[in-house]
Order: structure tokens, then C-alpha cells, then sequence
């Protein structure tokens, strides 16, 4: 009986290659497919790395305290007002990689932040590393802030095309 192989790739007309030493089928990823992983993959990574950077500074400069013990809320609020602007500026920065339709690309990016920061909450919700809501807005604000910095890529690409 001949094998049938069933993929995402024939179901968009696309035969799918086999991979010579398996007989496997091999997923077909076009270069747009990969601008678009390339785009949100550069914006997590940009607001893990910047904002991690800028947590260590700052413990070293003791505005926060000792890794080990937890921040008030005043130092939460500290966190909040630089994390926001590096969201959105990462969000932005995704939009201008994304091969096409930057706002869905802000948008993936958001979900993808209220995903990792609901890993977060729970992970350290009874660790006492700070207050409650610091975490929560992590989650909440996820979203609103990368549809800022896409609408600020859209309004600014706008601007250039005129």
C-alpha cells in the first residue's frame, strides 16, 4: 500500500519533501514564515535581556536590595515605569522586523507576554519577593503596551510613506 503523507504543507498545495535517510516529510518554511518567528523571537528577547540588565544595575546600585530579598512597592513602581517604555520599544522594534502586518506581530508579542508573565505569577506568587500586584501587572499590562508600540510603528511608517 502507498504511504499518504498528511501535512500542513499539502494542505496549502505545497508537495512535502522528504527527508532522504527517514523517507519523513520535511515542513516547508518559507523566508517570510522565518521573518516573522525572527520579529517576535527579537522583541521577547529584547525585553528579557534589556530588562534584566537594567534589574542588575540597578541592584548593584542599590536602588533594589540583595537579590535574595524582596523589593516594596516603591521599587515595584521603579520596575513598572522602566519596564513599560522597554516593552513597547521591543514591540516596536518587532514591528519594524515584521515581513507584513506589523500589528498582528505586536499583537503575538503580547500574548506571548501575558503567557510567560502568567508562568512568572505562579512560579513566584508565595516566594515573597514583593508585592502582589507587581506580577499581576506584568500580565495585565502585557498586551495594552505592545499594541502601543505597534500603533507607534504604524503611525510613524504612516508619516514616512507621506
Amino acid at each position: 500500500m502507498p504511504r499518504r503523507d498528511i501535512s500542513v504543507a499539502t494542505c496549502r498545495g505545497i508537495k512535502p519533501l522528504l527527508h532522504p535517510a527517514a523517507n519523513q516529510p520535511t515542513i516547508l518554511v518559507n523566508k517570510t514564515t522565518l521573518k516573522s518567528i525572527w520579529a517576535v523571537l527579537a522583541g521577547v528577547l529584547t525585553v528579557i535581556i534589556v530588562t534584566t540588565a537594567v534589574d542588575i544595575v540597578l541592584h548593584v546600585l542599590h536602588f533594589f536590595p540583595p537579590m535574595d530579598q524582596p523589593i516594596n512597592d516603591a521599587q515595584a513602581l521603579l520596575a513598572s515605569s522602566y519596564r513599560l517604555p522597554i516593552s513597547i520599544a521591543a514591540t516596536y522594534l518587532t514591528a519594524w522586523l515584521a515581513p507584513d502586518r506589523p500589528m498582528r506581530h505586536a499583537w503575538i508579542l503580547g500574548f506571548i507576554g501575558i503567557a510567560l508573565g502568567l508562568v512568572g505569577l505562579v512560579a513566584t506568587w508565595n516566594l515573597g519577593l514583593g508585592p502582589h500586584w507587581y506580577p499581576i501587572s506584568l500580565v495585565v499590562l502585557a498586551v495594552p503596551q505592545c499594541w502601543v508600540g505597534g500603533k507607534l510603528y504604524e503611525l510613524r511608517s504612516r508619516q514616512r510613506a507621506a
